[in-house]
């Protein structure tokens, strides 16, 4: 008779946990998957892929602007926020079918409710319990609240992707990939839209030309950056909700968004109590094995705040699989994953900014702001910009950075170079394509 109910219970359908059930389901494990939301989690239904078709439609009012200084007539168009919301909601219903169907196909259990664990091998779903011989933690994260008076008036990305109507005046409190994304759609859509940031520059953590070139251009769209300020309190008001800042000036809008970062989503989950080692930002401390304290439980994604991104649970749910039920022990190099902001313009990045390079190489610069071809005919005032960083003693290109249209195509394939240790003379003996923005980065001199 088997010790356990299954080999695996993973707690979150997201990508990660869904890409290590299926696969060791495929590898003959018997396995359940725990989700007290919709199959897909935080990228497939509150996240990426919603995110990313808001800013495809947003992309289009920036078409419609361009097409004229192209010849083309565009008159009446108007945009219907509902409409759009509606689109997405059909698609996330069809993905999260794909979902439930995949793990269906792979043999996979799917248990619908919160899983808390009551034992390092048993986990209790609505008063059920099951066991199994070894556990993985895959819930993800949650938005931060900011504490102030009136915080129960703001929204966070969840809510955004949700809103009934577009509000015409928006507040976001944060800096980050969310708050300059959201900053975008609500913009190019005709909000007004400030963004309230405590430090003196976007995207904290990227290279400080990517920050700079990012902040003036998103200026520039009509976006105010309030800069080293803080909201004090939010009170609603019959013409909306007043702001008030920490210099005692106000504002009155129609919506606050919080966009100041995610937490692991680890509180009531009973891992403390299983003994479970968790960090100061409560997070899975995990090996170089995604294994835990406890050696039968481990975790993926961004519960493990390590580098939180969707590509990344997906590949740490890959090698937890092939290492523990298919006999191919494997680890994830984290060295070069590149990443991408959908602001308007876009970002990608892959290696070191300029300053972290500094603190181990001699590193020489490579920079190339231009105005994109496409916009000698527009009109539109917007500027790409492209940074390679280089090391002088052994001409590897350490990062590369790109503000401006495209940048996350191009960069994605900048990142198969950097991970063959392409240098800079390879970069040069490459033959570009012409005319893209993308020949720009063998053409650097």
């Amino acid at each position: 008779m088997p010790r356990f109910d299954f080999d695996l219970i993973t707690i979150g359908a997201g990508s990660g946990g869904v890409r290590a059930s299926r696969l060791a389901g495929k590898y003959g494990a018997k396995v359940a998957v725990i989700e007290e939301s919709r199959p897909g989690g935080t990228c497939v239904m509150r996240g990426c892929v919603p995110k990313k078709l808001l800013v495809m439609g947003a992309h289009f009012a920036h078409g419609f602007e361009d097409a004229v200084g192209f010849g083309w007539s565009v008159e009446g168009a108007r945009h219907d926020w509902a409409a759009m919301i509606a689109a997405k909601d059909r698609e996330l219903a069809r993905l999260e079918g794909v979902y439930r169907k995949l793990l269906g196909d792979a043999g996979v259990t799917l248990v619908e409710g919160r899983g808390i664990l009551a034992d390092p091998h048993t986990v209790e779903v609505g008063g059920k319990r099951m066991t199994a011989e070894k556990i993985l933690v895959a819930v993800g994260g949650w938005p931060i609240m900011p504490d102030f008076p009136g915080r129960e008036h703001v929204i966070t990305s969840n809510e955004a992707l949700d809103l009934k109507q577009r509000p015409r005046r928006v507040v976001i409190v944060g800096g980050g990939y969310i708050a300059v994304e959201f900053a975008g759609i609500f913009r190019a859509l005709g909000s007004e839209v400030t963004l309230v940031i405590r430090s003196g520059q976007t995207l904290r953590g990227f290279d400080q030309d990517v920050r700079a070139t990012l902040a003036e251009e998103l200026e520039k769209s009509g976006i105010k950056i309030r800069r080293e300020s803080i909201i004090r309190a939010v009170a609603k008001n019959p013409d909306g909700y007043a702001v008030t800042f920490d210099n005692g000036e106000g504002l009155t809008v129609d919506c606050v968004m919080a966009a100041t970062g995610r937490a692991p989503n680890t509180a009531g989950m009973g891992l403390m109590e299983a003994g479970v080692k968790l960090n100061s930002k409560n997070a899975v401390i995990v090996d170089e094995w995604n294994r835990s304290s406890v050696e039968n439980i481990f975790a993926v994604g961004d519960v493990t705040d390590r580098v939180n991104l969707t590509p990344v649970a997906i590949n740490e749910g890959r090698v937890f699989a092939e290492t523990f039920f298919n006999k191919n022990p494997m680890t994830l190099d984290y060295a070069n994953i590149a990443s991408a902001v959908f602001s308007q313009p876009p970002v990608a990045v892959v290696g070191l900014t300029e300053e972290d390079a500094r603190k181990a190489h001699d590193v020489r610069l490579f920079i190339s702001r231009f105005r994109p071809m496409k916009h000698n005919l527009s009109g539109r005032d917007e500027r790409t910009m492209m940074k390679l960083v280089v090391d002088t003693a052994s001409d590897r290109v350490l990062g590369c950075h790109m503000v401006g249209e495209d940048a996350p195509e191009i960069i994605q394939g900048l990142a198969v170079a950097l991970k063959c240790g392409a240098t800079k003379a390879q970069f040069d003996s490459t033959v570009g394509i012409h005319p893209t923005a993308a020949e720009e980065f063998v053409t650097m001199r």
